[in-house]
């Protein structure tokens, strides 16, 4: 019962991150990147409508995301919010008026057994929900290097390498994010006060918020065939690994088992640049004003 509700409830957050992701885009990208940034560009986004349509759907996608963390495994949960991108191309038709290709529809199918067959070789097994500092030092500190030379390089970069840098790093956010919220949905069972004396709120705070912001960023800066496919990848891959070296979580594979395992990830990851693309290629422009 606990599988299912974690699959349920990361199908239901994939389909929030889907119709958000369209809306802050459209919003983002109508700000010139050289009139702001950072602060000023959340700022300047807080005037639109369209952009808190999109930030309504990012909190529900992670609080969806958060119940679904509750019941399942990381390893679980991050592969199925990929499937926001099949989501978005029927969002993508219906707003932006371009029907999916053919190819488009064979890389859908391909990435939906490509899962299915994960999940059923890997049986993703859960680990603990927290660990401690000393366990989450060697991958977050490598993580926090990886960010801070994406954000660096980015400030010196415009248009799609840009997009691309600040992509990574939001991915990289985003995949911290998973593995904290974990933590922090456990210690929701334990009452307030340990909630509010942990260090993982903390950290999930400026974790959230510094995606978000780098998020942002990258919509502004560039299309978002450069920005999309980054982060759709990054975060389940930062997030599997945190679960792998942090938390425990084991995937049940043996000899010949693992190299399907391969195959099934390399296929997952080519299918979901390619939809990421096509979706964002698809995605309607911002409206003036909007």
């Amino acid at each position: 019962m606990a599988t299912f509700l974690a699959v349920a409830f990361a199908l239901l957050s994939a389909l929030s991150f889907a119709v958000a992701w369209v809306a802050q885009q459209r919003a983002a990208a109508a700000v010139p990147d050289e009139e702001a940034r950072g602060i000023r560009l959340i700022l300047r986004l807080m005037r639109r409508p369209v952009w808190w349509a999109g930030t309504f759907g990012d909190t529900a996608a992670f609080a969806l995301q958060a119940v679904a963390l509750g019941f399942g495994s990381l390893l679980l949960v991050q592969p199925l919010i990929v499937t926001s991108l099949l989501f978005a191309l029927p969002l993508a038709a219906r707003f932006g008026g371009a029907r999916p290709t053919r190819a488009d529809l064979g890389w859908a199918a391909l990435l939906a057994v490509a899962l299915g067959v994960f999940m059923v070789v890997g049986e993703p097994t859960a680990g603990v929900d927290r660990a401690g500092l000393r366990d989450w030092a060697p991958a977050g500190l490598t993580i926090l290097g990886l960010l801070v030379a994406c954000v660096a390089l980015a400030s010196v970069r415009r248009g799609t390498v840009r997009a691309v840098l600040l992509a990574c790093a939001t991915g990289l956010a985003y995949g911290a994010v998973a593995a904290l919220t974990k933590g922090v949905v456990d210690l929701l069972g334990e009452g307030v006060v340990p909630l509010l004396t942990a260090w993982e709120t903390y950290a999930l705070v400026v974790a959230v918020v510094g995606g978000t912001l780098l998020q942002q960023s990258a919509f502004q800066a560039g299309d978002l065939a450069a920005s999309l496919p980054a982060v759709t990848v990054g975060e389940p891959v930062v997030a599997a690994v945190i679960g792998l070296t942090v938390l425990g979580e084991r995937l049940r594979a043996d000899g010949p088992e693992w190299a399907l395992i391969g195959l099934l990830v390399a296929v997952m990851v080519a299918a979901t640049v390619v939809l990421a693309r096509s979706s964002a290629r698809s995605a309607p422009p911002a409206p003036a004003g909007s």
